[in-house]
Order: C-alpha cells, then sequence, then structure tokens
C-alpha cells in the first residue's frame, strides 16, 4: 500500500480565468500554485476568519486560538494580492489583485470558496474598499475607480477620477473616498455620485502616501518615511494637517481602533501610536517582526500584520503599552528555482520556506503536496532519482531525500566558501555555481556525506551551471560565459570563455550555450569549440533574463518582470520571438516537462504554461481530477466527490497501515466520509480503477 502516501489533496476552487488581462502570444496558461510574500490581511472576527494575502492567493486562516491559525482553504487569483475587504454581511471577499484587477469571492462557506466574478482595472489594483453597491479600488496609475457590485458575476465600471500621482490606498466614509496618492499626498473624492466621481479637496504631505484609514473627522496616513499622518476632514473640501509622528521605518498600512493607529512599518514591524491627542500623536508601544511590514487589520485584543516574506503575525494588544506576537502563519516568499520531474511533482526552490513539493497530476490545480525548510535562502535547485539537491545561498549544497515528497527531510549539506546560487547534476558529482566561490565541485556518491572535491574559482560571481559531456558552462555574472573542464572533478580548469554582459543563466543544447544575460536578453554562443566559444545570434527579450531552459526547438527564458518569453532556436543564428505570457509576479527561473513550461515567478510562486505554437490546444486534456475530497476540519470529517466515472462504485478507506475500515457505494452525490473513524490518517481510493486514485482524508 506504499502509493497510499503519495499524494495529498486540497480541494481549491478556481474561478473562470478567460477574463483577465494578461498579455501573452502562442502560450496558454495552465494552472498555479501562486503563493509568495504577504502584503495584505483582512479579519472576520464573527467566524474567527483571517485572511491572509500570500502573493498571488490568500490564505484562510481559523484564528480561534490566536496562537495557532489553522489553514482552512485557499484562494487563487490571477495577480498578487495588494489589497483585501471583507464585507461581513454578504460574506463576501474584494480582492486588489494587482494585474488582474478586481476579484469578488463568496467566502460564505470557508472550506468551499467560490469565485463570483472579477473586473479588469486599466491600472494596477492596489487597494479596495465597498460601500453598499460599489467597490471603490486605488488602482495605481489608473488613479481611482468606481465597480458598480450590485451583480457580483458580472462586475462593471460606472466612474473614474484620475489622480494626480499612483493611487495606493483608499478608504469610504460617508460621501467620500479618501485616496493615499503615492507622490500627491491625500486625494479626497466627491462620491455621491457613484458614475461622476470628482476630488473635492486635497493635502499634499511631504513624504510618500501609501495608506489610509479614516475614523471620525481624521484621516489617518501611512506616508512612507515621514510615518504616520494626521488629516482634519471635518471640511472634506479642506482638509489640514493636525499632527503627525515619524515612525522609524517606512509606514506602509494603518488601521484604526479606538484611540490607538496600528501602523505596519517596514522594516520596523508593528507601531502602536496614541491618538487621542491628534495633534500630537504618540508612540505607546512596538512589535519588531522578522520581515517588512506591510499591512494590518486590528480585532479585538490582536493586531494581524502582513510581514512581507514571513506571513501572517498574530500581535496582542491588549496592552497598547507592551504589545507582543501571539502567534503567526509562515507563507511562501520568494521563489527563485524549479525542476520538474516527470508527471507528478515540481520542485520549486523558495527563498525563506526552503524546498516545496508541489504536486502537478492535475497542472490546472496544482497544490503543495510537503516541504523543507533549509537552514539558508533557497535558490537553485537541481532533482535526481530520489533526492533533490539545493544551492541554499549562504547555507551552501544541501541534499534533500524526496523518496516520500510528503515529507521531504535533508540527509547531508556540504558548505561552500561564496554563496551558492545555481546546481546541477551529472552522474556522482554536483556543480554549484557559488557566486564568488565560483564552480564548486560536490562528490554526491553518498548523498548523506556530499563533500567537495575540486573547484574553480571564475574571475566574476558564478550565478548559474549547466554540464554537458566533460564540460560545465558557468553563468559568471559581469565576466560571461566560462568553459570548464571537468574531466577530471578533483582539478577543473578553464578553457574557454565569451564576455557577456551580466550572465544569470546557461542551458546547453548540442553545440551551443544559450545565456540568459540580464539586461541584453538570450546569448547563443557555439560552443562546438570549447576552447573558442563565440557568440552567433541573440534575442533582445523586453525584460531582465534570470534563467533559461531548452527544449527541441525552443529556448524558454525567465524574463524578470516580462514574464516568460518563447524563443525559436531552431536556427541558432538568427532565433525568433514566438511566444510569450506576462505573468503575474517576476520569473527567476524555468523548467520543462513534456508539454509544459513551469516559471519559478518570484513572490507569485509558481506558474504553469504550455507551448501552443508545438501543436498543443487548449482543450481539457483529462485535467479534472477522478477524485476530490474536501477536508472539514471542524467536524473531522471529509466530502467526498467523484468525477468522470461509470457509477457506481466502490470507495475503499484505509488507515496509515493499508487496513479497510470503511465501504461505501457510491451513487451520484457528494458522500460524508469518517464520521465513525479513530483519530488519525487515511486514505480514500476507487476500487477497480485505473490508474490508481488515492486521496487523503485527514
Amino acid at each position: 500500500m506504499h502509493n497510499l502516501l503519495l499524494l495529498f489533496a486540497i480541494s481549491i476552487s478556481q474561478g473562470n480565468l478567460s477574463s483577465e488581462r494578461f498579455d501573452s502570444l502562442n502560450m496558454g496558461f495552465v494552472g498555479n500554485w501562486p503563493f509568495g510574500s504577504s502584503y495584505a490581511t483582512e479579519i472576520d472576527s464573527a467566524r474567527n476568519l483571517a485572511f491572509c494575502g500570500s502573493g498571488g492567493g490568500v490564505y484562510v486562516l481559523f484564528i480561534s486560538d490566536p496562537s495557532n491559525p489553522v489553514k482552512l482553504s485557499e484562494i487563487r487569483t490571477r495577480g498578487v494580492v495588494n489589497g483585501l475587504f471583507c464585507e461581513k454581511l454578504t460574506q463576501r471577499l474584494y480582492i486588489a489583485a494587482g494585474e488582474a484587477g478586481l476579484e469578488i469571492w463568496d467566502v460564505a462557506n470557508p472550506l468551499d470558496i467560490q469565485k463570483l466574478g472579477s473586473y479588469d482595472t486599466p491600472g494596477n489594483a492596489e487597494d479596495v474598499a465597498v460601500s453598499g453597491n460599489y467597490a471603490y479600488v486605488a488602482d495605481y496609475t489608473g488613479g481611482f475607480r468606481v465597480i458598480d457590485i450590485s451583480t457580483s458575476s458580472n462586475p462593471y465600471e460606472v466612474g473614474f477620477c484620475d489622480t494626480p500621482g499612483h493611487a495606493l490606498g483608499v478608504a469610504v466614509s460617508g460621501s467620500y473616498a479618501y485616496v493615499a496618492d503615492y507622490d500627491a499626498g491625500l486625494r479626497v473624492i466627491d462620491i455621491s455620485t457613484p458614475e461622476d466621481p470628482s476630488e473635492a479637496g486635497s493635502y499634499d504631505t511631504p513624504g510618500y502616501a501609501r495608506g489610509v484609514a479614516v475614523s471620525g473627522s481624521y484621516a489617518y496616513m501611512a506616508n512612507g518615511s515621514s510615518g504616520l499622518w494626521v488629516i482634519d476632514i471635518s471640511t472634506p473640501t479642506s482638509p489640514s494637517g493636525e499632527g503627525l509622528y515619524d515612525t522609524p521605518g517606512d509606514a506602509y498600512y494603518v488601521a484604526v481602533s479606538g484611540s490607538y493607529a496600528y501602523v505596519a512599518d517596514r522594516g520596523e514591524g508593528l507601531r502602536v501610536i496614541d491618538i487621542s491627542n491628534p495633534e500630537n500623536p504618540s508612540e505607546t508601544g512596538s512589535c519588531v517582526t522578522l520581515s517588512n511590514a506591510r499591512g494590518v487589520a486590528v480585532s479585538g485584543d490582536y493586531a494581524y500584520v502582513a510581514d512581507g516574506d514571513y506571513g501572517l503575525h498574530v500581535i496582542n494588544i491588549s496592552s497598547p503599552i507592551d504589545p507582543y506576537e501571539a502567534g503567526s502563519y509562515v507563507t511562501s516568499t520568494n521563489t527563485f528555482g524549479v525542476a520538474a520531474s516527470g508527471d507528478d511533482y515540481a520542485y520549486v526552490s523558495d527563498r525563506n520556506p526552503g524546498l516545496m513539493v508541489i504536486d502537478i497530476s492535475n497542472p490546472g490545480s496544482p497544490f503543495e503536496a510537503g516541504s523543507y525548510d533549509t537552514p539558508g535562502s533557497a535558490l537553485g535547485i537541481a532533482v535526481s532519482g530520489t533526492y533533490a539537491y539545493v544551492a541554499d545561498l549562504s547555507e551552501g549544497f544541501q541534499v534533500i531525500d524526496i523518496s516520500d515528497p510528503l515529507n521531504p527531510s535533508e540527509v547531508g549539506s556540504c558548505g561552500t566558501p561564496g554563496n551558492a546560487y545555481g546546481v546541477t547534476v551529472s552522474g556522482t558529482y554536483a556543480y554549484v555555481a557559488d557566486g564568488s566561490g565560483g564552480l564548486r565541485v560536490i562528490n554526491i556518491s553518498n548523498p548523506e556525506d556530499p563533500s567537495e572535491t575540486g573547484s574553480y574559482e571564475t574571475p566574476g560571481n558564478a550565478y548559474g551551471v549547466t554540464v554537458s559531456g566533460t564540460y560545465a558552462y558557468v553563468a559568471d555574472a559581469y565576466e560571461g560565459l566560462r568553459v570548464i573542464n571537468i574531466s577530471s572533478p578533483i582539478d577543473p580548469y578553464e578553457v574557454g570563455s565569451y564576455d557577456t554582459c551580466y550572465a544569470r543563466g546557461v542551458a546547453v543544447s548540442g553545440d551551443y550555450a544559450y545565456v540568459a544575460d540580464n539586461n541584453y536578453g538570450l546569448r547563443v554562443i557555439d560552443i562546438s569549440t570549447p576552447e573558442s566559444p563565440s557568440k552567433v545570434g541573440s534575442y533582445d527579450t523586453p525584460g531582465s533574463p534570470w534563467g533559461v531552459a531548452v527544449s527541441g526547438n525552443y529556448a524558454y527564458v525567465a524574463d524578470g518582470l516580462s514574464g516568460i518569453r518563447m524563443i525559436d532556436i531552431s536556427i541558432p543564428t538568427n532565433p525568433s520571438g514566438v511566444g510569450s505570457y506576462d505573468t503575474p509576479g517576476n520569473a527567476r527561473g524555468v523548467a520543462v516537462s513534456g508539454e509544459y513550461v513551469y516559471v519559478a515567478d518570484d513572490e507569485a510562486g509558481l506558474q504553469i504554461y504550455e507551448n501552443l505554437v508545438a501543436g498543443v490546444n487548449e482543450e481539457d486534456k483529462n485535467k479534472e481530477k477522478v477524485l476530490k475530497v474536501t477536508q472539514n476540519l471542524f467536524m473531522g470529517i471529509s466530502e467526498v466527490q467523484v468525477y468522470g466515472v461509470d457509477l457506481p462504485v466502490t470507495l475503499n478507506v484505509y488507515d496509515i497501515a493499508g487496513r479497510v475500515r470503511e465501504k461505501i457505494i457510491y451513487n451520484s452525490s457528494p458522500v460524508m466520509v469518517g464520521a465513525g473513524l479513530n483519530p488519525g490518517i487515511y486514505f480514500v481510493r476507487i476500487e477497480g480503477f485505473e490508474p490508481v486514485k488515492i486521496e487523503k482524508l485527514r
């Protein structure tokens, strides 16, 4: 019954994605596991729910015990989550999803969240507030947008008002919206006629306005390096500065409760400001968080801080003089590298959580199956057999056993003198691009005791590496491509080089090396004579390439903020762009397996695309799971559904030892399973169905 341990399912609802704006050419979106840095949070205190933005998604957390938030479900957006607004009465969550605009989700059942609708704003949705039948969006370069949400499935814009700067934050009170306009301070917008919003007043603060909250006759502005500003809005047409408190960091967001303002102060955590005297606000307490506080929400005795790379921090504020951390929920942060192994799993190197194992058996809905927190910052990754090899920055080289993808574990490590950025494996050796330490050759014949056997210090900073035959090809920042003879791993030496601008990644196919060359796109280097490599072609991508992978006649370039670029290299001397997809994050790593392209998209997690030029159509390719399990953490039971097979079928429930504990005849309706089972781990399997379909119950 070893197969029972191979799959772990999480039920995720994902709406129709076809309406969102993402520039693309000959590449189709397939699915994503989009979680990354946390910038926003919202609370539904009546139901003990916290919504934590995480890259291109939202974690729904049960917080009845603030010291131990429990994940109930996940929301996947197409853009990075910048702002959240929870409308408690209708139990809907409004998401300012960056490039994807406004998204509306039904969160009435936190275990079965459904997307209701979306509206693609012209700018980059940064924040959202809701009042009545309207959502008000701070849309960065798109200014202030008014969206009619009376029909959630079909929201549409009814009005807008250009702001002079970049709209980052918004709050609504009465007939006015208050916009934090990055380089233009507070803008007061009259929304008494939503179809014709107009600026009624303004107050230009000296810093950079990022967030705003309104309470009574005052607007409270998180104003970047100049801290918290208190602005009198008793006369909205003529707002005036009342007081300020210069926080030690960069004030990004503010929430107000009672006589206190709670400021998410980037670099300095949560600052508690006494605003009982608006003319003279003063700090009463603070709690430094691990990363960069970007968002904050307050409910009762707790402040919930979206802390960038370290997820959600729950701060006890029952004593404003002495706030302290009560609990936390760590999210993913920045995905830098990706490796795909077969059709079941992709392995992602994530700077803070380390190694993430993503189940891709259903590419349209990948999910996290397991993880291992490496001691450093995981940047590069290679997979061979039952091991993942991680370039872990300052902590060097790590060997992770992935024979059980649900429970990866470290079995060995080897320190390196520089910062390990990239890694590749060939035979019994791993080759590490080690920054200032150049190329390091690690013997992995015994994965539990890896040891360095040789090295070559490249003249620049080694960022990427690949191996072909008896040569290692190193992307050496500032010094270009270096060709290293590794026929003797004990004594590697350089035989040739080609000076590009700023080499970050390299792939080799046949007689050519393909270099991801920062601001200069893709360079094609002829390596048929390793001692004398020469450039034969290039393609200038619009972004800043970080990584490159080659499959068949195509090179796939992770092009930074410009997403993924597909380049035809059938004629190496004349490469041409034939496809692209503007990913929601910052494309840093890429891997290709079969028909799918896997992109490590920094704060937007793992994105999966397909090459439409190569004859792959966008029809459903049996991506629908046959067996779906939705776990109910409150009741200790699971809802099981069966799709796409002739009914009835028999479902067997097994314990961890493989013993049958329950038999169920499934006819047509979802069934609840597990009510009579003792605590423990159980699996459900469809009997007589090939290939075997198994999911975990709890």
